[in-house]
């Protein structure tokens, strides 16, 4: 009984294990080794050197990288996007999604006593997020460290209303230096959460809130760039009609003295935090002071574009993959550029390779069955623009859209994988359609025998990659997706992301292991299916 147990059970396994390898295929093997690190990295050398600026969305060096990527396609023999007037004196247009956008920045606002004009940048700031305009109010109060919980209660007793709330930043700290709110050396949710003690200003009603940074100009400078940096949205043509929100200012703690001293307080903010480090939190306060608040964002109308490469099936060519990455990366800040080799410079380089090796099969007789679009997208850093204006404004029809297979961040290793780099994480595989993920394993096994790391593809995971790049946009439309990432490391949004320590043989198996997906589902007879559960 147990030898036929075994017997079985042996057969069983090796079945399963045979199912998901299957022969080369030695026409997809001979494209996708077109795919070669030297390409990748002459290509990369280009978009993530110093001219191309970093590829500020919707700036200089985004344009160029767009340029760029167009011209290739048209090297490749890719023809432009169909049913379009050409545009003959400059070719590459016809490559261009073009996106209308609304640029915020944050201006040279000012905070009014009547003895005092606070300046922006040198005693307050804000960021371009903050909801141009003019605030007066007659009372301001002060709330400890603006918290509100079971274990700390700064605003107990008090109605804030219509007034301009001032707080301390970060919480309180016993003498041990351990956070009164967690007991432990880790803040709490009133530290790491940096809208949590605005929320709670706003659900009570504020009119302003104004957070006191102990270090100031420490934290102007550390921040300069992200205060600096404009907050882009789709142009949708349509008026906001919704109030302003009440804003979050940070100022000095000369400033907030400053204040307390007009306000006739005789404490000042280092006696307050003296005080709270004794173990004796300070009630809430409230006192006469008009202040005035002109709060200038700027608002400019500029433009950015999405790339596309489209390749036409032939008996199923209604159908679509798409296929994507993000060109678009921080920018610079001065001298400074932000080159984002592997974010996302690493991905965008890989489409390109891609669209050149289905290119060169459909010259050679062997196109693909359904039509194939090499999307490269912009503003991705600026909340998933250039997928979403797609995903909303769709050059092919969102219908008959099979999958997307995005990639962003393929050329480096994260800490977690230094002793062996063989791997790529991929996530949402199998969330619309599992026989993506069958597909994609399959295919693993046969060609690139990569470790597929699932540990980001689980429900409610922390990081929340699965909402983070352009595939998201198209998994919101119930279009399958697979997105394949490298994983966060040290260099991350950091001007360190040079090509120098791009892995070139390991980028190439990975966008080698994408590309055989997209081969697989533009060949195969059926569409991917969506399963019944996931596709309500």
């Amino acid at each position: 009984m147990r030898t036929k147990t075994f017997f079985f059970l042996s057969l069983f396994f090796t079945i399963v294990f045979f199912s998901f390898i299957e022969k080369e295929d030695p026409l997809r093997k001979k494209y996708a080794q077109t795919i070669s690190a030297a390409d990748l990295k002459m290509r990369l050398s280009i978009i993530a050197s110093d001219s191309f600026e970093g590829r500020e969305t919707g700036k200089k060096g985004q344009h160029m990288t767009a340029e760029y990527i167009a011209r290739q396609f048209i090297s490749f023999g890719i023809p432009p996007i169909p049913n379009r007037e050409s545009t003959m004196e400059n070719p590459v247009l016809d490559y261009f999604q073009d996106i209308p956008l609304i640029q915020l920045q944050a201006g040279s606002g000012e905070i009014k006593t009547k003895k005092a004009n606070f300046i922006f940048g040198k005693d307050f700031y804000y960021t371009a997020g903050t909801d141009g305009q003019e605030i007066k109010t007659e009372k301001i109060v002060f709330a400890g460290y603006g918290i509100q919980d079971s274990l700390y209660k700064d605003y107990e007793g008090i109605d804030v209303k219509g007034k301009t709330v001032m707080v301390l930043s970060e919480e309180p700290l016993d003498k041990k230096g351990n956070s009164i709110i967690t007991g432990k050396k880790d803040p709490s949710a009133w530290t790491s959460n940096r809208r949590q003690k605005a929320n709670e200003a706003k659900r009570r009603k504020a009119a302003a809130l104004l957070i006191v940074l102990d270090d100031f100009d420490k934290r102007f400078a550390q921040n300069k760039k992200y205060i600096s940096t404009p907050l882009l949205h789709l142009d949708e043509g349509e008026t906001n009609t919704e109030p302003p929100t009440m804003p979050v200012l940070y100022i000095s703690k000369s400033m907030a003295d400053q204040l307390l001293k007009e306000g006739k307080q005789k404490q000042s903010i280092d006696k307050f935090l003296a005080k709270i480090a004794k173990g004796k939190p300070t009630k809430p306060f409230e006192f006469d002071l008009e202040l005035g608040l002109n709060i200038i964002r700027k608002m400019d109308k500029i433009h950015s574009e999405n790339v596309l490469g489209y390749i036409e099936g032939t008996d199923l060519k209604n159908e679509l993959i798409v296929v994507s990455a993000h060109m678009d990366h921080l920018g610079k800040d001065s001298t400074v550029v932000f080159n984002g080799a592997d974010d996302d410079g690493s991905g965008t380089v890989a489409v390109v390779e891609m669209a050149q090796a289905f290119a060169q099969a459909k010259k050679e007789g062997h196109g693909p069955r359904r039509s194939v679009l090499f999307l490269c997208v912009t503003g991705e850093e600026k909340g998933l623009l250039g997928s979403k204006w797609y995903t909303d404004h769709p050059v092919f029809p969102l219908a008959n859209t099979v999958c997307d297979l995005n990639i962003d961040m393929i050329g480096r290793v994260d800490p977690d994988h230094m002793k062996d780099t063989n791997y790529i994480y991929v996530i949402g595989s199998d969330r619309i359609s599992s026989q993506l993920k069958v597909i994609n394993e399959t295919n693993n096994n046969t060609y690139t025998n990569m470790f597929l790391d699932y540990r980001y593809d689980v429900p409610n995971e922390p990081n929340n990659f699965y909402g983070r790049s352009d595939h998201y946009n198209f998994a919101k439309n119930n279009i399958p997706i697979a997105f394949f990432f490298n994983g966060v490391h040290a260099d991350y949004h950091k001007e360190t992301d040079e090509i120098s320590k791009i892995n070139f043989p390991l980028m190439e198996r990975r966008a080698q292991l994408v590309f055989y997906d997209a081969w697989e589902i533009a060949n195969r007879d059926q569409r991917l299916v969506l399963d019944e559960k996931k596709s309500k």
